[in-house]
């Protein structure tokens, strides 16, 4: 069977040596060695300076939603994971939709400024599938406004944009650390801000509050990553250049082989080191589409419709017409994509969607 991903999982004895040194400490979670450490590492690697590694990759646009968007409404993109949207609702803001770019995928930054209201209190972006948003656009509307700017940058492990880490820009960015990424410590995620006004906000708020032992900012919940999870990330880290290098192999091949005269596949943002966290093609419709899903299915191969369905149609949204998103979500497929795929099934994959294109 090859499903649209594959956990990358270091060698188990490089696993457990880390939990070793967790269990020798007898210290499994509030920010322990490893959990220090992870951190530490990942703004070497990464090049950021105030990465907080937390519990799971939601929790980050919570804090940054109850911190910035203060109950107002919050313009968001469509094209996304349900968690971005989720997120708003969930902390009782207001979700406002506005489409994207046929060809990135991400918000379209030319419609933003005619969904701004005098209760917009944010612009939250997903840079999708690892591709960035016009930063510098929405940046600037976001100035012009008086608006905080949060990235979701879940599927963003590694990528840079004008030389600098994605995490980098926004008043906050966000990363999934979920399993299914190309970096993860199971379940996991990192906020990030350089802003110094809201650095001690974020970490109380991850900490239930606290600032230090006998201390509490403010009001806070519990997001501190575990020590076991951060055993994880400590031994997988070590294996990211590897890891992105041989998916750019797979992602190359793609490129190479598939027909482009019935698909095409996304464009990546002009300055972007990308870091090939996903496939995305999509067809003519979305009948085609459920054909070659469906052959695909017949040989045991299973790619996902990422993202789909467009979250302005979700019952709890009760979102405007957004008719790009839509209509991309109705025809976007994410192919098999991970290390360890072989040339053989990369060849069954190719030949069968080029065969039912036919």
């Amino acid at each position: 069977m090859i499903n649209v991903t594959k956990t990358f999982l270091p060698p188990i004895e490089e696993y457990t040596r880390q939990v070793q040194r967790a269990w020798n400490n007898q210290w499994l979670t509030n920010r322990g060695e490893l959990v220090l450490e992870l951190e530490e590492k990942l703004n070497k690697y990464l090049e950021t300076n105030n990465v907080l590694a937390v519990n799971n990759g939601t929790l980050p646009l919570q804090i940054a939603l109850k911190l910035l968007a203060k109950g107002g409404e919050v313009i968001t993109t469509p094209f996304s994971y349900v968690a971005t949207t989720a997120a708003i609702v969930w902390e009782n803001c207001t979700p406002v939709f506005v489409d994207i770019h046929p060809d990135y995928l991400t918000i379209d930054e030319a419609k933003i400024e005619a969904a701004i209201t005098n209760k917009t209190t944010a612009i939250l972006a997903t840079h999708v599938f690892g591709n960035p948003c016009n930063i510098e656009v929405l940046e600037s509307i976001a100035k012009k406004h008086n608006l905080a700017v949060i990235y979701d940058a879940a599927h963003c492990f590694g990528v840079t944009y004008n030389n600098k880490s994605i995490f980098e820009y926004g008043d906050i960015s966000t990363c999934s650390f979920h399993a299914t990424k190309l970096f993860h410590t199971g379940e996991g995620g990192a906020i990030f801000t350089n802003k110094v006004s809201l650095q001690q906000k974020v970490f109380y708020s991850h900490n239930f509050g606290h600032n230090g032992q006998l201390d509490f900012s403010g009001v806070g919940i519990n997001g501190k990553m575990s020590e076991l999870q951060a055993a994880m990330g400590l031994a997988i880290l070590p294996y990211m250049d590897s890891v992105i290098s041989e998916r750019k192999i797979v992602v190359d091949f793609y490129n190479k082989t598939l027909n482009f005269s019935k698909l095409k596949t996304i464009r990546i943002r002009v300055n972007t080191n990308w870091n090939y966290s996903y496939y995305p093609i999509l067809f003519e419709s979305e009948r085609i589409l459920l054909e070659v899903q469906n052959e695909l299915n017949k040989s045991e191969i299973y790619p996902r419709r990422y993202f789909y369905p467009s979250l302005n149609t979700i019952e709890y949204t009760k979102g405007a017409k957004m008719p790009v998103s839509e209509n991309v979500a109705s025809k976007i497929l994410c192919l098999p994509l991970y290390v360890g795929l072989s040339q053989s099934e990369l060849n069954k994959i190719v030949t069968i969607i080029n065969e039912t294109l036919c």
